[in-house]
């Protein structure tokens, strides 16, 4: 089952809770406007990042990349060196004041949500294969979330499993970005399921 370690977040899951692309975390990774902490898991190396981190990062999601790259290593200094900062001040030619409470709020729902998204999941290999599952079910939480994405509501989706919660169902897209899978793709089994009550409602209309 998928796991979040204490204030040690990788991209993905950073991604997922401040909405910037994981190419744009690692870019921020490679010009060194944070650095992250190293640790081995297996033969790989992961990095891992940190809710500092995270806040900076939100704000790189929400107009902070319009500003030069020297103003950008000011700013994730200041929040990295005081987490509790609300505002830092640069110069651009004039003073810029970046605002940083609204961030930290931002990211402290964020990763709330990620923790609930995290714990509603189990992963069994005498369940679907070890398919991520919502919990007590065998409902695959990457089903829910391409039902979404192709379009279905929340709505439509809790008519054909009531099993589910509407919480349960809009952390589905969530949990899929942080929890990226490893390796190869997985057979998608859920595409053999019987039809639910949502199709045979479209079907019969």
């Amino acid at each position: 089952m998928a796991a979040i370690r204490n204030d040690a977040y990788t991209p993905s899951q950073v991604s997922a809770v401040t909405g910037l692309p994981v190419p744009a975390v690692h870019k921020a990774i490679e010009y060194k406007l944070i650095r992250p902490r190293r640790v081995r898991v297996g033969h790989r190396i992961q990095r891992l990042l940190s809710r500092s981190h995270a806040v900076y990062l939100w704000m790189e999601a929400n107009g902070l990349r319009s500003l030069p790259l020297a103003a950008r290593r000011q700013v994730a200094r200041a929040v990295e060196q005081d987490p509790g900062i609300d505002a830092v001040f640069i110069s651009e030619g004039s003073v810029i004041r970046i605002q940083c409470k609204s961030a930290r709020k931002e990211v402290a729902t964020g990763l709330r949500r990620l923790s609930e998204a995290s714990r509603m999941v189990a992963s069994d290999p005498e369940v679907m294969r070890g398919e991520a599952v919502y919990r007590g079910t065998r409902i695959p939480v990457h089903a829910i979330a391409d039902m979404l994405s192709q379009g279905a509501t929340v709505t439509e989706i809790l008519e054909g499993y009531p099993a589910l919660t509407r919480e349960k169902v809009e952390l589905a897209p969530m949990y899929v970005k942080a929890f990226p899978r490893r390796g190869r793709p997985v057979v998608r089994l859920w595409a053999k399921l019987p039809p639910r009550r949502v199709s045979e409602r479209r079907l019969a209309g």
